[in-house]
């Protein structure tokens, strides 16, 4: 009896009782970079400074930013844990697109290229460092993904599918190290439309390569019908002799005829007469006189002109949208619309905008980073003349009430039909949104101040408006790693399509329902 007492008690022997030790359910995410001993046998030393330089401008920041902890460095790796698994799958969105931008300017054998694993599950904590199934499957997630990209498990796919705006490729259960079940694996793919792009590139190679094994196994069949299928028939069919006259033909000599393709290593025959050289012809020159061609002029945005004034901005519907203050607000020009792929093509016409947008020439641009904005505001201010730039806050904001002070534009209820945005009306799109102008304008006559596109504006990100200046000017400062989004898009819900609402996104990372309208000063 005193035995099972101990048993029970968790004592054994006069053994201490072993401590329980802490366990979470969490999200870890585990990056390695691709090739390190190969960066490290052409540069030791530079290869060094820049994983450190990695690890304290942007590994560590993108976790702290995203509410995670750094458990570990590993030399060529790192170890984190969040409670959030969208936090998790974004900060390694974040790490990994940031990444395109610094090594851009490399020659591509030195490029610094992490992979990604990211898992939910059951793991032990300690002072520095964490164990478990959970960690080992999110370190092999790493191990087998591609340099650059993001693997996650099907934990963390169920927990993440409709909260982040990214598309999924599915990669079927992996048997892993030391792991007694199949694990799901998604690959993550920031761009929402990347998958089914994906998906038809592939339909199409599989329908060239099922109709070029359908014409291999034609041909063949045809070929064995026609060839005769015994000694006696070849017989019959072949000619008693040549012809005195012509000279049996090599086999090559007869591959080349039935090809009609004729033998190089053949001297011309002196019967045939040699090509007669014909007189190149003259080259068509342009005239002296005639002027270089003229570029097109640049398509400027349709601009409209608002009113300086003051007004109360914010609300008290979210904390960061306190403390409501009055703001003044000089006169200034803002697009009448988003900008539209066609304007953001002209861009990247003139190679300066970074990537060709795909989708109608009159639906907004999106996918745009804060800085791709700042690039496009920069040509077109070069291209004209004239003072273009991104919003402030404020402006933005004081624009997008139209003068009124209520919830909405148009009253203090929503209203179904009013703006693009998630169940909000008929012609909202669950792919991409709607062309520009297709909800009624505010009262300034501007349209989609509210749902179709996340929008830039020029402020560094603030958690509220404590200290934020009243003159309308942008509030800008600290290292302004994040920027403000305005509007809320056509995948977000009736919330964000508020005047007030206010969001951040990572500046130089792209996502598929960011955009922008631009402004001019008088």
């Amino acid at each position: 009896m005193a035995e099972i007492r101990n048993i029970k008690s968790g004592k054994s022997g006069g053994e201490p009782p072993r401590e329980a030790m802490p366990r979470r359910l969490a999200a870890i995410v585990a990056g390695d970079i691709a090739g390190y001993s190969r960066l490290m046998q052409i540069d030791e030393e530079g290869t060094h400074v820049r994983v450190k330089r990695l690890e304290r401008e942007l590994i560590e920041p993108s976790i702290v930013e995203h509410h995670g902890k750094l458990v570990k460095t590993t030399g060529d790796g790192f170890l984190a844990i969040f409670d959030s698994p969208v936090e998790a799958v974004r900060c390694g969105i974040v790490i990994q697109q940031n990444m395109i931008g610094r090594n851009a300017s490399l020659p591509k054998h030195h490029w610094i290229e992490y992979r990604i694993g990211v898992n939910l599950g059951d793991v032990i904590i300690e002072a520095d460092d964490i164990y478990g199934d959970g960690v080992n499957i999110a370190t092999r997630l790493e191990g087998i993904a591609d340099p650059g990209q993001v693997y996650i498990s099907g934990g963390i796919y169920e927990q993440i599918k409709h909260k982040l705006v990214c598309g999924y490729e599915s990669l079927g259960d992996r048997k892993v190290k030391n792991i007694t079940d199949p694990v799901r694996v998604y690959r993550v793919l920031p761009d929402a439309m990347a998958f089914s792009r994906i998906r038809k590139r592939r339909e199409s190679v599989l329908m060239i390569l099922l109709s070029f094994t359908v014409l291999v196994i034609a041909g063949g069949v045809l070929w064995y019908l026609l060839q005769p299928h015994d000694q006696a028939a070849r017989q019959v069919l072949a000619p008693a002799s040549p012809p005195a006259e012509s000279p049996v033909p090599s086999p090559s000599a007869s591959y080349a005829a039935k090809q009609d393709v004729p033998l190089t290593s053949s001297p011309v025959p002196s019967t045939v007469p040699a090509p007669i050289p014909q007189p190149a012809a003259p080259q068509s020159q342009p005239a002296p006189s005639t002027p270089p061609p003229v570029p097109a002029a640049v398509r400027e945005p349709e601009m409209v002109p608002v009113r300086g004034g003051i007004f109360t901005m914010g609300s008290n519907d979210d904390i960061s949208e306190k403390p409501v203050r009055r703001v003044t607000v000089k006169s200034f020009d803002i697009g009448k619309y988003p900008i539209t792929v066609r304007e953001w093509n002209e861009c990247a016409a003139a190679k300066v905008c970074a990537f060709v947008a795909a989708g109608a020439d009159d639906a907004p641009v999106t996918n745009v980073s804060w800085s791709d904005a700042k690039t496009f505001v920069t040509w077109l201010a070069t291209a004209t003349g004239k003072p273009y730039r991104l919003p402030s806050e404020a402006e933005w904001e004081y624009a997008a009430r139209g003068g009124t002070q209520s919830k909405y534009w148009w009253g203090d209820q929503f209203k179904p039909g009013m703006a693009n945005c998630k169940n909000c009306a008929d012609v909202a799109s669950a792919e991409q949104p709607g062309r520009v102008g297709s909800f009624k304008p505010n009262p300034f006559d501007l349209f989609d101040m509210g749902g179709s596109v996340d929008q830039w504006v020029e402020d560094c990100w603030h958690k509220n408006y404590q200290g934020a200046p009243s003159d309308g000017s942008p509030w800008l400062g600290g290292e302004c790693s994040s920027h403000v989004i305005r509007s809320g898009s056509w995948k977000n819900d009736a919330t964000y399509v508020r005047p007030a609402s206010r969001d951040s996104y990572d500046t130089n990372v792209r996502y598929p329902t960011h955009g922008f309208r631009v402004a001019l000063s008088p």
